[in-house]
């Protein structure tokens, strides 16, 4: 079984920084295409960002120059570090990851972390 475990959140305020990591174990062949999403109340989740294998990455607007995506594949680790946050923010982010569990898998399957509270203090 997979396994996909995040890290890294906290309090922080306005205008300060945190580093996410997401963390994948157990029956893993191969990753492709990662990212980091996040949800409040209420709201669907939402896409903040996103990295292929090939480290082709992509941002939702509202975090572009802030935030930035990166991944050790040698570690089957993600991250993402977060700079001058702002209060809107506040969120759980998610990681997720589309893993190839076997050689002769032919689609990657998708799976979700725990998620990990980010609150941001104006």
């Amino acid at each position: 079984q997979v396994q996909l475990v995040e890290s890294g959140g906290g309090l922080v305020q306005a205008g300060g920084s945190l580093r996410l990591s997401c963390a994948a174990s157990g029956s893993i062949f191969s990753i492709s295409a990662m990212g980091w999403y996040r949800q409040t109340p209420g709201k669907q989740r939402e896409l903040v960002a996103t990295i292929t294998n090939g480290d082709n990455t992509n941002y939702a607007d509202s975090v572009k120059g802030r935030f930035t995506i990166s991944r050790d594949n040698a570690k089957n680790t993600m991250y993402l570090q977060m700079n001058s946050l702002k209060p809107e923010d506040t969120a759980v982010y998610y990681c997720n990851a589309a893993i190839y569990t076997h050689t002769w898998s032919r689609t990657p399957l998708q799976y979700w972390g725990q998620g990990t509270q980010v609150t941001v203090s104006s």
